[in-house]
Parts: C-alpha cells; structure tokens; sequence
C-alpha cells in the first residue's frame, strides 16, 4: 500500500490449475464465450457446453482498437502473445511508425533502442491522456538523450509470466489478459544499430491510408525514407508526409469485447461501447454484472473520480464486483467502495515516476479552477489543481514524496486559501507541515 488509495500489486499471467489448487471451490474453464442466453442465465461456450448461474459477472476486458484490420503489417499489443510477436519483429527492424498517444506508445518510444520511430500524434502534446502540455515539455528531453541503463525503481504493478510452455496456447483470433505496466521488463526493445533514441514526432496528424510496396510504386512519389531501402509497408499522414517502415504499431485505445453476450440480451450500452454498470456493478440485464475494461460506470460518480480503462481499476471493480454478488446473494446491503472516492494512479512514463490523482487534468471543471506549478528541470514536476481553495487533482512527476500528503488534502478538502503560492514552496516540507 503506497498511500490510502494508491496500492502495490503484482500481475502474473499463470495456468488456470494453479487457481483451481490454491481455491478447491473454483473451476476454470477454458473456452471462449460463444452466446449468452440471459432470460435462462446460461453460458454457452465455443465447444458448445452449457454453464447455468445463479450470478454472472462479465469480464471479457477490451480489445486493441487497430486503425486497420486484417493488415499483417499493423500491430496492437495487448497481451503476452501479441507482446511477443512485437518484440521479434522489432529484432530485424530498422524503422517502425508508431500511431497513439496513450500509456502503450508513450513506453514503446522510450524504450525502444536502435530503430528509427516515427511517431504519429493527433494531439498537440505528447500523453494528453495522461497530462498537460507542460509535463509533456518536461519529458521531451528524454527522448532526445540516452536511455539510462539502470531503471528508476518505482513502487506500482510488476508483471510477470510463467515460463514458455506452462501457458496452453490460445487462437490467433483470442485475446489473453491486458498488459500490465512494466510489461516491457524483461524484453529486449533494443536492436543492433549503434545508437540508442532515435525518435521523430509527427504532431496533430493521423494516418490518412496505409500501402503496401507494390501499392507504393504505382504512386511513382517520393517517400520521407533512404531512397536506396524498399520498405514493406508505407505510411501517409495526415499532414501530407509519407513513410516507408518496416511495421506499424496501433496504439489508439482500446474496444470493450461486449460483442458475445449482446445477441438477445437487452443489455444498455454507454456511449464508449461499454455494458453500463449501476452503483453496485449491476448491468440492465437482472443477475448480470460487469467489471474491469467491459464496463461503463454509469453512476454519479465522486467528484474527484472519473473512469479510465487501466488495470489499477480494473483490479478495483471486480473485486467490489465479487462484493457486491455476495452481498445480493445474502439480501445484504453494502455501502460503495472507498477505492471510488478519489482516481489515484502510479505509473511510469519515460523513467520518471508518474502520479495522477483527483481530476489531475482538470476534467469536467471548464473554467472555474486555478493551477499550481512546481518545475525543476530533468527532477521532477508538480502540477496541483485548486477549485475555491481545495486541491482537487494533481500531477506528479519525479520522486516528490507529496504523493501522500496531496491525497489527504483531497480527501479532507482543506480549505488551502490562505497559503496560496506557498503551498507548492520547495523551502517548505509541506509533508510535515500537513502530517
């Protein structure tokens, strides 16, 4: 537990037996989910067994939202298998286009090692799922410098997975669990040519299509690559720029995986294709819950929380999940889960530590909020949201230690009006001072 809301935990992908030993009540079955027949609450799998349930709770996660299907040269990493097969492709590489501005391209820029990236951003900043256009300046300078090779310790998620061999092999079509963060540990991202970041962006621009070699040359026009390298696969932008590269990389969001279970259901659907879920994890359709990716949260939420598809939550709703099924179970009432007071999430971007809390970007607040700021270049940088004298969300980046005290100060909802500018004063130990 790093602080109240922000907590450790490790991610590992193993055998459904090991589950089954540890847990004599559990039976994991695996197969896909080929129809849900809800009004007689059972499950059919694709090997056409049927499973009747008192309960049901769907978490069948999301999937890589691609900018194109079926493309061999278009890649979204989302589990282990797909993980892999990026990481063999990128041993033989000499450029990739990277597409997406969220955590998977932010990590895949920076730990990529001696293959040229192009990045393709819709956005004006670098991570505006993540922070604002000031923290993104305070990280650019590592894209532009040597990976350091020893990297920041940071206390979040560590994802692991058993040895080659212990996990049974899935379709090509299935999808495994998410990737956790750190799930570029242990992986080789560094291919054989002699330098170490070589990282050009292209902003405010997406892919306008994507051709094949022998679609290239019918063009007959200049390619933004070696005129002596024949590239599989091009890449026009946007912004008029075409790119020649070895593979591309999708990492534009994700899709709740809803698509099984909607055919004679009357389930209601948000407006991110997510199932809608009520205070109590609860879908529209009676004994069927929902967590995790899947979901939508369509209650009135706390207002310093707001749902984001990261396993930190994911974690989170389905173990209130299980709570709330046993609690209906029972006829027991139960109150909503302190974990949804405050959005609290530890990750790291660039070898900095990143710390998002509250409405960290000032989500949902239009005008009526002030911002706070703290920058010391290549250290660290604190950015605290105010609303009427209370903070109300922040951004931390670097080791600060402030983590912590800023959570309280949410939570409390301390009137801070009278310490003004002082609050973020690095002369000041705030930390003690608020303790």
């Amino acid at each position: 537990q790093v602080s109240r809301t922000l907590e450790e935990f490790d991610v590992e992908e193993k055998a459904g037996s090991t589950l089954e030993r540890q847990y004599p009540n559990i039976k994991v079955i695996s197969s896909a989910v080929s129809e849900l027949k809800a009004e007689l609450q059972q499950v059919i799998t694709e090997d056409g067994r049927q499973y009747t349930y008192d309960r049901l709770c769907l978490c069948a996660g999301a999937r890589p939202k691609l900018i194109m299907d079926g493309n061999p040269y278009v890649l979204g990493i989302r589990d282990t298998d797909s993980a892999k097969t990026f990481q063999s492709r990128l041993a033989k590489a000499k450029r990739v286009v990277i597409v997406g501005n969220g955590g998977i391209a932010l990590e895949l820029v920076y730990e990529i090692e001696g293959c040229e990236v192009i990045w393709a951003v819709k956005d004006k900043s670098i991570g505006n799922t993540f922070f604002d256009a000031g923290a993104a300046e305070f990280l650019i300078p590592q894209l532009r410098s040597d990976k350091q090779e020893t990297p920041l310790a940071c206390k979040r998620t560590k994802y692991t997975t058993e040895p080659t061999g212990v996990i049974s092999e899935r379709k090509e079509s299935q999808l495994g669990s998410a990737l956790g963060p750190d799930w570029h540990e242990g992986m080789n991202l560094k291919v054989a040519q002699q330098f170490s970041h070589c990282v050009q962006t292209e902003m405010e621009c997406e892919v306008e299509r994507i051709l094949l070699s022998d679609e290239f040359k019918l063009l007959n026009v200049p390619a933004h690559t070696v005129a002596y390298i024949e590239w599989p696969v091009y890449v026009e932008l946007t912004n008029g720029k075409l790119y020649g590269c070895d593979f591309i990389i999708s990492a534009t969001g994700v899709v709740p995986n809803i698509e099984p279970f909607l055919p004679g259901n009357n389930f209601d659907v948000g407006e991110d294709g997510g199932l809608k879920v009520d205070d109590h994890m609860r879908t529209s359709v009676p004994n069927v819950y929902a967590a995790g990716d899947i979901c939508t949260a369509a209650w009135t939420p706390s207002p310093l929380w707001q749902q984001m598809r990261l396993w930190t939550q994911a974690r989170q709703m389905g173990w209130y999940a299980a709570k709330c099924m046993a609690a209906d179970h029972l006829g027991e009432k139960i109150e909503m889960d302190f974990c949804f007071e405050l959005f609290a999430h530890v990750t790291k971007f660039f070898n900095y530590k990143v710390i998002l809390l509250g409405k960290y970007n000032a989500q949902g607040l239009g005008l009526d909020h002030e911002l706070m700021l703290r920058c010391t270049k290549g250290q660290e940088y604190v950015k605290v949201v105010m609303q009427n004298g209370r903070m109300v969300g922040a951004v931390l980046l670097g080791e600060t230690d402030l983590e912590e005290t800023f959570e309280n100060l949410m939570l409390n909802q301390m009137d801070l009006s009278a310490y003004g500018e002082n609050l973020l004063d690095p002369n000041i130990d705030i930390e003690d001072y608020f303790d």
